[in-house]
């Protein structure tokens, strides 16, 4: 029996096989607050984008600033093996025809083989906004792709605000992507450019659109603004859309767009559509933390999939139920995107972690009194520490109950004087004494604070027996402070990041007294380091 060509309501609800990636950062993600790109850091962008094995990389608007004209000159000179450039404008003006628009030439002249242009596709926009009639808008669009298709490029339309124009003019908005197609539009990309709608909305709107555009591929840019950016463009996926927009790390104005570094993972490997290479996934998180490096924006710690503590666990019922199956407590493996799993140690911790901590350390032999390791990091917890983010400390609590440990120095006494003088102004000078071996190394040091002369005199008492401690570098100094109520007589945290070459690690100290807390950071992360070159 001969089957209807006609789709199932199953078959039509299925995903496509084929998405195509469009990451937008060198243009939209610019646009979050705090962030800026000069053209080296977007070329640096554009190479690991590349090299991820993304097909759209949106360079910038080059009718809007200069900076954005040299990138395209300089993009040009690259050779990419996986990505199209993607010059991003506006539609002509309602008083210019597209040949002689200023935007339109500028968007030709960057020689980008894809343009991408925005139009509006809601009514209270055309008449308030760009105070234009309803039809001169769809001239406008239908006539500034048709010129840009007539000069052989690529042309994705942007449907600015399409969710809203939908819903408060379903027939007008549809319009706009019929002029937009007529035009010869390659993509009709729909945009929840003000971040408001819902899954169920973009969903529904999606498969309607596509019913009337079958034979078009359709797109979708969605904005974080009610936190469903990720929702809202799996629910278009759903419906069909085969072009997903986006950004690294999900940078972009307001509350950002939608992060490309979790859809990446929840298209190819929640939904089976694959997206990127199989084997380019694991490159997923360095490439996250590469571009937020390259934006001078904080590691994304807590994004889905690629942060550092998307794989983090801290309660002990966890890391007992881990050390069992790791997917009792994990969605998938970590390594699949390049990621890894950790254990923190905290008063929450239960022996399981430490356990697992010490496997992660490779620190080999019998400790007999883990009970009391556990028991020792929950009371300091209770004083301040705090050891998430220290596990250098944490090594060296298990390190320091192992029979066979020798710690490179015992600290005897110290003493930090602050002074003032006229002609000098303000500066620190410490004495410390600490045992090395069987010799007590006895001196002192000059520096701008206090916790900089307790460094330096440290530095001098351990270089003889150990000369490697030279090249150390105190790479960061953090000050926390737990119970502001208290006043002068709170407990202060401090957290010491020490960098040696490529290498760091980090330490925690606490007390009443913030010299004492920084002498407990830096005496530990000056053991841990000796100990790690020995």
């Amino acid at each position: 029996m001969k089957k209807s060509g006609k789709k199932t309501k199953k078959e039509s609800e299925q995903p496509p096989k084929k998405v195509k990636l469009y990451d937008a950062t060198l243009r939209e993600g610019t646009q979050a607050e705090g962030v800026s790109l000069s053209v080296t850091d977007k070329l640096k962008i554009t190479k690991l984008l590349d090299e991820l094995g993304i097909d759209y990389i949106e360079g910038g608007w080059p009718g809007s600033n200069p900076k954005d004209v040299e990138y395209f000159k300089k993009v040009k000179k690259m050779k990419l093996e996986n990505s199209r450039i993607a010059a991003f404008g506006s539609t002509c003006r309602k008083d210019t025809d597209p040949v002689k628009d200023k935007n339109i030439k500028a968007l030709l002249d960057s020689e980008a083989p894809v343009i991408t242009i925005f139009g509006k596709t809601w009514t209270l926009h055309v008449e308030d906004a760009l105070r234009v009639s309803l039809n001169k808008n769809l001239q406008m669009i239908e006539n500034s792709i048709k010129f840009l298709k007539s000069k052989n490029r690529e042309v994705v339309f942007d449907a600015e605000h399409f969710f809203d124009g939908y819903k408060a003019d379903s027939g007008y908005a549809v319009k706009a992507l019929s002029a937009a197609a007529s035009g010869g539009a390659d993509v009709l990309v729909l945009c929840d450019t003000n971040g408001g709608t819902l899954p169920h909305e973009v969903k529904s709107i999606t498969e309607a659109v596509k019913s009337k555009f079958p034979d078009k591929a359709i797109g979708i840019h969605t904005h974080n603004d009610s936190g469903t950016a990720m929702g809202n463009t799996l629910a278009a996926v759903q419906a069909g859309a085969t072009h997903v927009q986006g950004t690294t790390n999900g940078y972009g104005e307001r509350c950002g767009n939608a992060d490309l570094s979790a859809l990446i993972p929840n298209l190819q490997l929640k939904m089976g559509i694959e997206v990127l290479p199989p084997e380019n996934l694991v490159h997923l998180t360095p490439v996250a933390n590469a571009v937020a490096f390259i934006a001078n924006q904080p590691p994304p710690y807590r994004s889905p999939y690629i942060g550092r503590s998307a794989f983090a666990h801290k309660g002990g019922i966890h890391v007992s139920a881990m050390r069992r199956n790791p997917l009792t407590y994990q969605h998938i493996n970590p390594e699949l995107v390049g990621n890894e799993s950790r254990v923190l140690i905290s008063e929450l911790a239960g022996k399981s972690n430490l356990h697992s901590k010490l496997e992660e350390m490779k620190i080999t032999g019998k400790i007999d009194n883990i009970n009391e390791v556990l028991e020792k990091i929950k009371a300091l917890e209770y004083d301040g520490f705090s050891f998430e983010a220290a596990e250098a400390s944490v090594e060296l609590l298990l390190l320091r109950c192992k029979k066979d440990y020798k710690p490179p120095f015992k600290m005897l006494d110290f003493t930090v004087v602050v002074e003032h003088r006229e002609k000098r102004g303000i500066f620190a000078e410490a004495t410390v004494k600490v045992l090395v071996g069987n010799e007590i190394s006895h001196v002192a040091a000059e520096g701008d604070g206090p916790v900089d002369a307790l460094y330096i005199a440290l530095t001098k008492a351990l270089r003889e027996g150990h000369p490697n401690i030279e090249r150390f570098h105190l790479a960061d100094y953090k000050v926390h402070i737990i119970n502001s109520s208290k006043g002068t007589g709170a407990i202060t945290r401090v957290m010491i990041d020490m960098q040696l070459d490529n290498r760091y690690w980090s330490t925690v100290g606490a007390s009443p007294n913030i010299i004492e807390a920084s002498w407990t950071a830096l005496s530990d992360a000056m053991e841990y380091g000796i100990y790690m070159e020995g």
